[in-house]
């Protein structure tokens, strides 16, 4: 264990990318970058993180902020109830907490959107307190190196997983180790075509060793993909602008502005709709984590669909009104048919 928490570390010196939150140890910034980066490679997290930074530059700040301007700089990042929870979570450091984050473990799960990994990273960079960090990247160089033909994402082989980080943490110098950890996984170890020749601890990696580098780590796949067809109507009044509305909860895209919308059951159902109708542009489709949508979108009447049931908004006015990304890209491609 020493001598790959030494190379681990000896490779981080040297080869550790500036990243503005690894010159703080405020919990306050820390928390904001690793909910961002939470399923997002840095270099796109981190224009967004400067975007948050300069925008809310405390906590306090953030959490007075309407949940709409905080949605409005999230636009683009995806798996928007993030976007919410940040915002909530400040909410509730201000309100339960004085503005200031808890300095444990313990305290800092109890905030919403804080899992363990979290956790344990704002502990041990913020606070420098010893817990292993266990994320994609951490899982895929233990995995590796040690060999473990387990799932990731199996009762025990998170436990597995949990008892090797936490063994191969160095607890003397855990924010030190666990970025070194993490880097490595993101940079040497990577997901495909990793580098082996040029790795520090090749010649003791049991992947390497055993010809299964390409198979570990690997997952136990579970997810069921639903699929989604949309309808949405182009509503325009006398001024040029078209309705939309904002959606509601338990759905995707929560607080979003969308324009009015028939969702269909099938394929069948909305090919036989489509050929009454005007049709914009072509078929989008978006694919989400667990749902893959088919939309189209159709010049309507507000005879069918009621102005005074939706905000009116020019092109200028969207700006200022987060949207989902499929209407983002559809605006972008026939904005100028519209306005």
């Amino acid at each position: 264990m020493q001598a790959l928490r030494q190379a681990l570390q000896e490779w981080y010196q040297n080869h550790q990318r500036d990243l503005p939150w690894r010159h703080t140890q405020d919990p306050y910034f820390i928390w904001l970058s690793e909910i961002i980066l939470q399923q997002t490679r840095v270099d796109q997290g981190l224009p967004y993180y400067l975007k948050f930074t300069n925008a809310f530059p405390s906590v306090q700040l953030l959490a007075n902020a309407s949940q709409q301007e905080v949605l409005n700089l999230w636009q683009g990042l995806g798996y928007y109830s993030r976007g919410r929870n940040l915002h909530a979570t400040a909410q509730q450091v201000t309100s339960d907490f004085n503005g200031v984050f808890p300095e444990s473990y313990e305290g800092l799960l109890k905030l919403k959107g804080v899992g363990p990994y979290t956790a344990a990273a704002i502990a041990s960079f913020a606070y420098n307190l010893p817990h292993a960090v266990l994320d994609g990247n951490v899982f895929r160089v233990l995995s590796r190196y040690f060999g473990v033909d387990l799932a990731i994402n199996s009762t025990e082989g998170k436990r597995v997983f949990e008892a090797l980080a936490s063994e191969l943490l160095d607890d003397n110098h855990p924010a030190l180790h666990n970025q070194a950890i993490m880097e490595f996984g993101a940079l040497q170890c990577k997901p495909v075509s990793p580098n082996c020749a040029i790795c520090p601890v090749q010649e003791s990696c049991m992947a390497l060793l055993t010809n299964k580098v390409a198979q570990l780590p690997f997952k136990i796949k579970k997810v069921k993909v639903r699929k989604r067809f949309f309808v949405y109507h182009l509503v325009k009044n006398e001024q040029n602008r078209l309705a939309f509305s904002r959606r509601g909860p338990k759905d995707i895209w929560e607080g979003l502005f969308e324009f009015p919308l028939t969702e269909f059951d099938s394929l069948e159902a909305i090919e036989h709709y489509l050929k009454n109708e005007q049709i914009i542009g072509s078929k989008f489709q978006h694919v989400l984590t667990h749902q893959k949508i088919e939309a189209y979108f159709v010049v309507s009447s507000p005879k069918k669909w009621p102005l005074s049931n939706y905000q009116m908004l020019g092109l200028e006015d969207i700006e200022d009104h987060p949207i989902p990304r499929l209407i983002d890209k559809f605006l972008n491609a026939h904005s100028g048919e519209l306005f």
